[in-house]
């Protein structure tokens, strides 16, 4: 088993998109945490980093830290609470690019299937009819070769690993995506192909719908 070296992403140090009184939305870059982790050389992360600009900033939501994309950070704790019930009560709206193996032949799809984490293999997740919560995935296809299909996710259930898992289910993993590709697929990208490129939520203060985008860079 390979031993993880940590080696988060130094520039851009911190890219803002977007900030006023009640929020931060940042575009975090793949390879860095959103929270620190349990180790003490994990120490470095997208909240630490905001903290360092904003103190007053809490988190109320993540990526993985393979993933790249929009994330949103609240100023005070009202924000806070009130973007927490948003994200809860599946409120907001979250679009991803991602590259994929194979040639997809739907143009579109939904995919459901129940996810539980692997415990002895944790953080993996895995499909469980049993125990598992309810996970659904939309997917539109926008590119297609032969080998690769470049396609758009909109997760309606935010479970963890959750994108990851679906299209590697469906026999499309996400390429270079350490957990869940086969070698090959693996060994196709310098990174997880898989970024967040817009989130659409309420703003926490006066209840206006914002819309934010980035660009993924693959």
């Amino acid at each position: 088993m390979s031993v993880f070296h940590y080696q988060p992403p130094l520039t851009p140090y911190l890219e803002i998109i977007y900030q006023d009184d009640d929020i931060l939305v940042v575009n975090k870059p793949s390879g860095l945490l959103s929270v620190s982790g349990k180790a003490a050389e994990h120490w470095d992360c997208l909240e630490y980093r905001v903290k360092l600009v904003l103190p007053t900033a809490r988190v109320v939501h993540r990526l993985d830290m393979a993933t790249s994309g929009v994330m949103v950070f609240a100023l005070n704790a009202e924000s806070q609470r009130q973007l927490n019930r948003q994200f809860q009560l599946r409120q907001t709206q979250k679009s991803y690019i991602a590259r994929v193996t194979g040639r997809i032949a739907a143009d579109q799809g939904t995919i459901c299937l129940p996810l539980i984490c692997d415990w002895p293999s944790r953080p993996k997740q895995m499909v469980c009819y049993q125990r598992g919560k309810p996970s659904v995935t939309h997917y539109q296809v926008l590119e297609r070769s032969t080998t690769v299909s470049r396609v758009q996710l909109t997760p309606v259930t935010g479970r963890s690993h959750q994108l990851r898992v679906h299209m590697q289910m469906i026999g499309h993993a996400i390429l270079g995506d350490k957990f869940y590709a086969d070698p090959e697929a693996y060994a196709a990208a310098d990174r997880l192909q898989l970024h967040a490129q817009s989130l659409s939520l309420q703003h926490p203060a006066n209840g206006k719908t914002l819309i934010f985008e980035v660009n993924c860079s693959f």
